[in-house]
């Protein structure tokens, strides 16, 4: 049976962080039960964007200091990494006070740039993998979350935070390849089943709720979650923000997708006392997911008049292009016009294959997903 410890932690003060981490490993068993001495350790936080940690788009960096703090000094040789939504791991991780962090305890960024193609017959989509060097010459991996809602796959968890061992642009492309969130969620557990991290841990003091995993509103949680299982970790998660797990693609099994990996009777959740911490205002999309790309049934305009798709507010839209520079598709779904009357992107919905990472990168909070009025109708 997983076991998924709960522990109530209601600031980012290092000694509470410090201990509140060593207490939620001991219930696991200890870091010296989980690592062996000499070891190399990645630590794999969620660095979406250099942005400053008060936004809470990043793993805080106070989390990854108490995690450093407790493995330094057990003769294991450690390192960090993630692959940012854009841009290099040092600038980013720079922005975000992460590479500060780590500078302070001598413990140097991984390489997330280089690829090294992995073979993985027990795939179920995904049979040879582009893994970030940084993943391959590590022995073992912390996966550090942040705990935060999500557009496309509801929240981003302990599961989804492997979705950084690919380097750089090679996320986008998978997008192309899998834009049906089934498949795209099939893929994120071949990830997971290959990297395999020993350790998961996710940052939920303070949470990001609506419009995540970037242009979302803070919202104090006052958690940390442990486990050695993220499918686990991530039904936690829906049970505190009181969000029915089926919703969540993730969660599913990805060799029978109508079917739940676990249910909550098995799991064992232990620690502080969960239903004090529930919160059931977090707002996340509280719908089933839709398969855009898998309904071949239907034409591609009948497709578009039904399907939640993401738009620009233009009242905010600061015009920075760092959505065209996300659009995975080629050409581009998301670009300026010919003619430049128009001096914002503008959507081709007939392209776009609703990957949202438009929505995901946006700085400013200016894309949202929304529900056409046909697709709603038809919903209800």
């Amino acid at each position: 049976m997983p076991k998924v410890v709960v522990i109530k932690c209601d600031s980012y003060e290092h000694s509470k962080v410090l201990d509140s981490l060593k207490r939620g490993i001991d219930l696991l068993g200890g870091i010296p039960a989980l690592f062996k001495p000499g070891e190399k350790i990645l630590i794999k936080p969620n660095i979406l964007a250099g942005d400053n940690p008060d936004k809470n788009v990043t793993t805080n960096p106070v989390v990854l200091a108490g995690l450093a703090d407790l493995l330094l000094g057990n003769d294991y040789l450690l390192s960090y990494g993630d692959s940012p939504g854009f841009g290099s791991l040092k600038r980013a991780a720079e922005r975000s006070g992460i590479k500060r962090v780590f500078d302070e305890r001598s413990i140097e960024a991984s390489d997330f740039e280089s690829i090294e193609n992995v073979s993985f017959q027990k795939g179920v989509i995904l049979k040879n993998i582009p893994l970030a060097k940084g993943v391959t010459s590590s022995d073992a991996i912390i996966s550090v979350s942040k705990m935060k809602a999500h557009g496309f796959t509801r929240i981003t968890g302990a599961v989804k935070n492997q979705f950084g061992c690919l380097p750089g642009l090679i996320k986008g492309e998978f997008h192309v390849k899998m834009p049906d969130i089934i498949d795209f969620s099939k893929v994120l557990h071949d990830i997971n089943s290959l990297v395999k991290p020993r350790l998961f841990i996710m940052d939920g003091i303070i949470a990001m709720e609506g419009n995540g995993p970037r242009g979302g509103n803070s919202i104090k949680m006052n958690i940390l979650l442990i486990s050695t299982d993220p499918i686990a970790l991530d039904m936690v998660f829906c049970k505190l923000i009181d969000l029915n797990p089926e919703f969540v693609p993730t969660l599913r099994s990805p060799i029978d997708e109508d079917q739940m990996i676990y249910s909550y009777d098995d799991i064992e959740i232990t620690g502080d006392k969960i239903d004090d911490l529930i919160n059931s205002k977090f707002n996340v999309t509280r719908k089933k997911f839709e398969r855009f790309a898998s309904a071949g049934s239907f034409p591609t305009f009948l497709k578009n008049l039904i399907s939640p798709k993401p738009v620009i507010d233009y009242n905010t839209c600061k015009n920075c292009g760092k959505c065209v520079l996300q659009c995975p598709t080629d050409p581009k779904s998301l670009n300026w016009e010919d003619d430049g009357d128009f001096p914002y992107p503008v959507y081709d919905y007939k392209s776009c294959i609703r990957c949202y990472c438009c929505q995901e990168m946006c700085p400013h909070n200016s894309i949202t997903i929304k529900t056409p009025l046909l697709g709603k109708l038809i919903r209800r």
